[in-house]
């Protein structure tokens, strides 16, 4: 019984990983930009916000670094598709590809690099109450932070002029840009705030939940996070809810692991991925559903001269 609750309290902190992810995406792909990019942004935020803790012991400025680290590839690949309209899938993969390769040649000397000791949570002293505490009370402050930020991004797309700019922008830039909005512009903010809570994700992955660099860490992370904006259809919410339904299944592999379980590890290993095959199969059997929630402009590059 006791099991449970920390299996509870490990896909939050799982999901908020993906959470993080796939809200930075979700602000992209309302803009109308889809960046492929998220696994190699995550990979070198995530050595990025390692590397300055072990040498400043700081995990405020590790989540910074992350975070600048995210928003400054993003800003490469906002110049590239925005300014000088290259095809967003293909600088998405190679932002990616780049993204692995860099992080591992700047986090060779890193993989023995041992963490300061981790600071442990126990919130208003309810950490200690029977399967709620430890449960809900002693998370870090940044999944608490992925859940507020989810309430604000609702509110800032849904009861704001910003929302609304943002929202138009991905549905119909041309008549945006007939109103006068700066629509590569906004898009471009739209970008580099995906790309720092991408950034985020990837330090909390490096910082927090594992604590340790190793190649190759975020292990498709990123592109889990790029399904699960369909799988919310651009809802934040859904999104949300969806993070912890994945950081669940990862999290069970680990549970049935330790339960003594006779399924084949690989197999266990290979549930995340599965399970998003099989939703993103389940969703794309209703193509309408899909055509009426998601952005209209998705993918379609814009041309202010045209």
């Amino acid at each position: 019984m006791e099991a449970y609750p920390l299996l509870f309290a490990s896909t939050l902190s799982a999901g908020t990983v993906l959470a993080l992810a796939a809200l930075g995406l979700l602000i992209n792909e309302k803009s109308g930009i889809v960046n492929l990019g998220a696994e190699g942004m995550m990979l070198c935020a995530a050595i990025a916000g390692f590397a300055t803790v072990i040498h400043t012991g700081s995990d405020v400025l590790g989540f910074l670094a992350g975070m600048a680290a995210g928003a400054v590839l993003a800003a490469a690949f906002g110049w590239l598709v925005i300014w000088l309209n290259a095809n967003q899938y293909a600088t998405g993969l190679a932002l990616t590809l780049f993204g692995a390769g860099f992080s591992a040649f700047v986090g060779v000397g890193y993989v023995q690099a041992k963490m300061p000791a981790r600071p442990r949570f126990n919130w208003l002293g309810l950490g200690d109450v029977p399967v709620i505490g430890p449960a809900l009370m002693r998370q870090h402050p940044v999944v608490y932070l992925c859940i507020a930020l989810t309430l604000l991004l609702i509110w800032l797309l849904y009861r704001t002029r910003m929302g609304l700019v943002l929202r138009a922008v991905g549905e119909s830039p041309e008549s945006a840009h007939a109103l006068g909005y700066p629509v590569r512009r906004i898009r471009m903010l739209a970008v580099i705030t995906g790309g720092a809570l991408c950034g985020l994700a990837g330090a909390f992955l490096s910082i927090i939940y594992t604590p340790l660099w190793v190649e190759g860490m975020v292990a498709g992370k990123g592109w889990i996070a790029l399904a699960l904006t369909t799988f919310g259809t651009w809802r934040p919410v859904r999104v949300l809810l969806g993070a912890y339904l994945f950081g669940g299944v990862t999290m069970l592999q680990f549970h049935l692991q330790g339960q003594g379980s006779e399924i084949p590890s690989q197999l266990l290993t290979a549930l995340p991925y599965l399970a998003t095959i099989v939703v993103l199969t389940l969703i794309s059997r209703n193509p309408t559903w899909i055509r009426v929630n998601m952005p209209a402009s998705l993918g379609k590059p814009f041309y202010p001269g045209s």
